[in-house]
């Protein structure tokens, strides 16, 4: 285990830390995939009868899932049984050669299995252990199962999030599960830091992130408007409460331009660039109250506008005078876009999805740092693809010991 977190030469900022990764789905791998992209050494325990169900998600052909083999990159896959003594055994054994255990199940699960984070701090005094769960390891819902969705719910996001004469909508990406998956990290490098800075506390070293509080604290000042204003949030579709001009806007070519003319000065150039002289120089319309209360004028005039020129025309136009616009991408504008391509945000790998290998297009690493930026250096491994290794080295088990779990379907 690394003995301090001094960056040297182009090492990648986390070389050295070890993460022992026993959760599934989003929130827990996508965690565990931060610290495998700056290199740390993680590893993926997996049930031995089909692994994280992340990998049948989303496919249409091959075995494995795109989804897991994103998530899953840079990591080793072993499979061990936690329901058994012999997989508890070995999972113990790997953890306290760890920095870091990553966890996402229902709390109290770990104790159950005698995997505690009690337990696992006897083995390794300076272990981080960061658990995740729909509502937190405390409280009167401790016990609720929890999935991002229903943490999205619970937060508030999916009732200001759609069309105001629909249901509650939702982004077709597992938000809630990725935002946890960030602050876990963000917490165990914090507590990681703290040691190295000799300020340790005592005790376990736990993170606690409820999937409902991540999303919680991006919904801004929800709850201080209600109070301060009595204003209750509705859903908008694609315009924000009192953030006028913005939002989505059709172009000639049956496309879609999102522009943020929010702020004063860009409110007046955004005017300007579309030939609404008379709007641009309305100095009663350099408040945001102002503007909100004109929110239908003016979004018509934007409107008209947009739809009629092109979209490449309207974006060098607005690009041209500084405001902010982009296209409403899908999945083939982006792969083939230059600047995702230039800051290698695509990055292709090949990968056997049925029976040959194929060259498939993944995401890169965020963020950027010059010198000791991440790197994919491989996608989701195969199930069980680095079982010998991982407990041969890391839980000491003989040849003899590793081929037994197999018979035993421990592994």
């Amino acid at each position: 285990m690394t003995e301090n977190l001094h960056i040297e030469g182009n090492t990648l900022p986390l070389e050295g830390i070890r993460v022992l990764e026993l959760g599934s789905f989003i929130a827990a791998p996508f965690a565990a995939r931060l610290f495998g992209d700056f290199g740390a050494e993680v590893i993926k325990i997996e049930r031995p009868d089909g692994g994280d169900e992340l990998r049948d998600w989303r496919k249409t052909r091959g075995a494995t899932s795109m989804l897991f083999r994103t998530l899953g990159r840079n990591k080793k896959s072993v499979t061990l049984d936690l329901r058994s003594d012999v997989g508890r055994e070995a999972v113990k054994k790997i953890a306290a050669q760890c920095d870091v255990v990553i966890e996402n199940f229902r709390p109290g699960t770990l104790e159950k299995w005698g995997l505690g984070p009690d337990v696992l701090t006897e083995l390794n005094p300076d272990l981080v252990v960061v658990r995740i769960s729909g509502y937190g390891q405390t409280g009167p819902y401790k016990n609720r199962a929890g999935f991002g969705s229903s943490a999205e719910s619970f937060a508030g996001l999916r009732y200001i999030t759609g069309e105001p004469d629909r249901p509650a909508g939702r982004a077709a990406a597992s938000m809630g599960d990725t935002v946890a998956g960030l602050y876990g990290v963000i917490g165990a490098l914090m507590l990681m830091l703290q040691k190295a800075n000799g300020a340790r506390s005592e005790g376990p070293q736990v993170v606690d992130v409820a999937l409902y509080e991540g999303v919680f604290s991006l919904l801004e000042s929800l709850v201080p408007d209600y109070d301060a204003y009595g204003m209750i949030r509705k859903r908008t579709g694609g315009a924000l409460p009192g953030v006028v001009p913005t939002g989505s806007y059709p172009t000639q070519d049956d496309l879609e331009v999102v522009i943020g003319g929010n702020s004063n000065s860009v409110f007046v150039r955004l005017m300007k660039a579309i030939g609404r002289e008379d709007l641009a120089a309305d100095t009663s319309l350099l408040t945001t109250e102002a503007r909100g209360a004109r929110e239908e004028e003016l979004n018509g005039a934007i409107s008209d506008w947009t739809s009629s020129h092109p979209l490449a025309e309207v974006l060098e136009l607005l690009d041209a005078v500084g405001v902010p616009a982009g296209p409403v991408y899908d999945a083939p504008s982006i792969a083939a876009d230059e600047h995702y391509l230039a800051r290698e945000m695509i990055q292709t790998h090949e990968v056997v999805v049925e029976d040959e290998p194929e060259l498939i297009r993944f995401p890169g690493v965020v963020p950027k740092i010059p010198g000791h930026e991440g790197r994919v250096q491989w996608v989701g491994p195969e199930l069980g693809q680095h079982n010998e290794e991982v407990l041969r080295d890391l839980a000491g088990l003989s040849p003899e010991e590793i081929a037994d779990l197999t018979l035993q379907g421990v592994r």
